[in-house]
Parts: C-alpha cells; sequence; structure tokens
C-alpha cells in the first residue's frame, strides 16, 4: 500500500478523514472488493488484480468526482492514516436518486465507522450539495446495514429489482 501524502478531506469527523480515492489506492481497494462480505452483500466487480483495482478506481470514483462532484471517499483513520473503507453518494442510472454506499474491510466493522462517515456525507449531501433526498440500497442479506440506514434515519420503501440480478432488493430513503 502507498502512502498518500497528507491530502486535504473532503469530509472529517471525530475520528475519521473523508478523501478521494485515487490510483494509488489500488492495493486497499483490491482488499476490499474482494472481501467475502463485500461479494455476497455487493457484489463481485471482478476485480483480481492491481491494475484491474487501479482502473476501477479511475472508471468509478474519479470519474464520478469529475461528473457529479461527489462519489466514493476512502474512509481514513485519522491516527493511523490507514484506509478502511469506503463511504459516498454515487448516482447511478438505474436509480432516480443519489444512493449513499458504504463498505469497510472487517477488522474495521463495528467500531462505529459507517455510522460515523455516513452521517458526514448526508450532511454534506444536504448542506453543501443541496441534496434533499437519498437513497440506499440493500441486498436481503445483510441485516446489519438495514439496521444501520435505519438508525440514520432511512425508512424502508420498496422491493425492487436491480441490474442484471433476480435478487429482489431493499429500497430505503432518507429526506430532508
Amino acid at each position: 500500500m502507498h502512502d498518500h501524502p497528507p491530502q486535504r478531506p473532503i469530509l472529517a469527523t471525530e475520528r475519521l478523514d473523508l478523501r478521494e480515492l485515487d490510483g494509488d489506492d489500488e492495493a486497499f481497494m483490491l482488499t476490499l472488493l474482494n472481501d467475502t462480505a463485500f461479494i455476497e452483500h455487493i457484489g463481485d466487480r471482478g476485480v483480481r488484480s492491481l491494475d484491474q483495482a487501479r482502473a476501477y478506481v479511475q472508471a468509478g470514483p474519479m470519474a464520478s468526482y469529475a461528473q457529479h462532484g461527489f462519489g466514493l471517499y476512502a474512509v481514513v483513520e485519522r491516527m493511523t492514516r490507514q484506509p478502511v473503507g469506503i463511504c459516498g453518494l454515487l448516482r447511478r442510472p438505474t436509480l432516480d436518486d443519489v444512493d449513499i454506499g458504504f463498505a469497510f474491510l472487517p477488522a474495521f466493522r463495528a467500531l462505529g465507522y459507517a455510522r460515523e462517515s455516513a452521517q458526514a456525507v448526508l450532511g454534506h449531501a444536504h448542506a453543501v450539495l443541496g441534496i434533499r433526498r437519498v437513497v440506499a440500497i440493500v441486498a436481503p442479506g445483510n441485516a446489519a446495514s438495514a439496521r444501520l440506514l435505519e438508525r440514520l434515519g432511512f425508512r424502508f420503501e420498496r422491493l425492487f429489482r436491480h441490474g442484471e440480478s433476480d435478487e429482489e432488493l431493499r429500497l430505503f430513503s432518507w429526506s430532508i
């Protein structure tokens, strides 16, 4: 993993900095995208090498920053400067609203980092970006994410099919 020079965070919380992902995050993203829980609850992105991880970051988050002014951010522990997860907003052509996404490495789950970073992202969405409604997509077996969304003020809205999967997903919404 590359050491990042101190990059000005987009958002800061009590324990975390959220910064843009870049090509130097390939090792971190390779690990996260191949985590068993990521594959089970979010999906297999087919990223199996550092080059593929770099391309994924460039085509996904980096392209989103350029096109929309937001995207998925690296969530970095302020004390260790270590990326521990991702959290941010996504604009998907298949959804009418912007949606929030988050994923954390196994060692950094259940520490409150997802809630802390998601609260910061939602505050930024409303106060800075002027977004009044955010949705979230949750796989049926992902009870932990559904509970977190409810604690953040999201409400279950409906079941729907998204993408190529035949799996019914849960759609949650948050609005100001």
